[in-house]
């Protein structure tokens, strides 16, 4: 599986790559253990009770090594096409990847897809070789049987095509080809997963009412997990595309002041700074011309004893020299100025140059909120504001830094052809 987030402690690193350990990966390798110790007991009395339990435990160990291996597949594909890999993660369901970036082209996302199942099916094979060389009935046959299956298991179950697995990866990749729109990959890739989870839902718990036996509970589990990851796929597509749609001329807003240039530092600090409330930003003007902006900072540079006979235009910074962007500016790249450059907001000129407006962290997310038709009150946006950030659930510059990434990727494969421009695993 590939996402975005990790969770745990961190045991290390793999060519650079974190690798985390989730609390619910000691739950799953605790009844792995328990269940395989009690199981060959039984049927391998000869090997005594510690000798079962051990080879138990060993058996969990191993089965997450392979999940590992798995994982390490899809990052060092990754990480071949110079995209960073943030971590690799051991939970509940297996291992997540945290690959940072989606693959710039369908053959690369292809790839990186695919490279998982190929590790755990040459696992398989050698598995498989290792464990018939091993006398029958020793604890080295049963081990190499068991996890060679488990590895089968892994990559077919992995090839489904619905997202968060692998083959949701793969067919994700696929109808990106054949469409040339990712996004749809993403979407039809997902709600294949949704029917997939929902399927997997209502058979588990249907066969665990009908027949009392618990592991329907765990295939319903697994299908609320695939259900989960597969709708928030779609979500996260769905913002993508919104994003896509909005330019600074829809985020802005008008929250300003426009002052006189030629008044004196004094007048402006007396009528302005004085006040209850300031503006976010003041734009000097005179002559019917905007002059530039005053930052209020600029004003500690100038002595007090001038400030009743300096004008303000002595500290006004020009247009062109300060911030900004253009009404038509992609609403992704405002984001992705804001958070590179560390601006509290950027100026928003009109066609002819004049100050058509500001755009700051807030409204951004509120237009993206009306886009998407989310509720959102302005307290909320008031607090981005003054807090100057985003909210931890919504990570705008990553996700603009991925589109952005997309767009430049799409125009060069498309730029040596002169084609005109057309419109994020696996589970263990």
């Amino acid at each position: 599986m590939q996402q975005r987030s990790h969770k745990g402690w961190q045991v290390g690193s793999l060519f650079g790559i974190p690798l985390y350990i989730d609390t619910s990966w000691l739950f799953i390798v605790g009844l792995v253990t328990f269940v395989n110790g009690l199981a060959w007991q039984e049927t391998y009395p000869n090997w005594g009770t510690g000798l079962a339990w051990l080879i138990g435990f060993a058996m969990a160990l191993l089965l997450f090594g392979s999940v590992l291996l798995h994982e390490l597949g899809h990052s060092l594909v990754a990480l071949s096409q110079g995209t960073k890999v943030n971590s690799i993660t051991l939970f509940l369901f297996g291992g997540i990847a945290s690959i940072d970036e989606e693959a710039k082209t369908p053959g690369k996302a292809f790839q990186v897809a695919i490279a998982g199942p190929a590790v755990s099916f040459i696992l398989f094979v050698l598995l498989g070789i290792l464990a018939g060389l091993a006398a029958t009935g020793t604890p080295g046959r049963v081990l190499g049987t068991d996890l060679a299956q488990i590895n089968l298991v892994l990559a077919l179950f992995n090839l489904i095509p619905g997202l968060p697995l692998d083959g949701g990866q793969i067919l994700k990749a696929a109808v990106w080809k054949f469409t040339g729109n990712r996004f749809q990959g993403v979407h039809w890739a997902a709600r294949v997963g949704q029917v997939l989870g929902w399927t997997a839902v209502i058979l588990g718990i249907g066969s665990a009412l009908l027949t009392g036996n618990f592991s329907g509970y765990w295939i319903a589990l697994l299908g609320w997990f695939g259900l989960r990851n597969a709708s928030n796929y779609d979500r996260f597509t769905d913002l993508q595309e919104g994003l896509l749609q909005l330019q600074a001329k829809d985020a802005m807003t008008r929250e300003f002041r426009v002052v006189d240039a030629e008044q004196t530092l004094r007048q402006f600090a007396d009528e302005f700074l004085l006040a209850t409330t300031r503006a976010p930003a003041y734009f000097a003007a005179s002559d019917g011309r905007y002059r530039g902006l005053v930052r209020v900072d600029d004003l500690s540079t100038v002595e007090r004893s001038r400030w009743e006979t300096e004008p303000l235009q002595a500290i006004v910074s020009p247009l062109p020299d300060i911030a900004a962007v253009v009404e038509p500016t992609p609403l992704i790249e405002v984001i992705d100025r804001l958070q590179q450059e560390k601006l509290p907001f950027l100026t928003v000129l009109s066609p002819a140059g004049a100050v058509s407006g500001i755009v700051d962290r807030g409204d951004t997310v509120r237009a993206l909120a009306q886009q998407m038709k989310w509720a959102i009150t302005d307290g909320d946006i008031r607090r981005i504001k003054e807090e100057g950030d985003y909210p931890a659930n919504l990570p705008l510059p990553a996700i603009a830094r991925t589109v952005m990434s997309d767009l430049q990727a799409s125009d060069q494969s498309k730029a040596p052809t002169e084609v005109a421009a057309s419109s994020a695993t696996d589970n263990g």
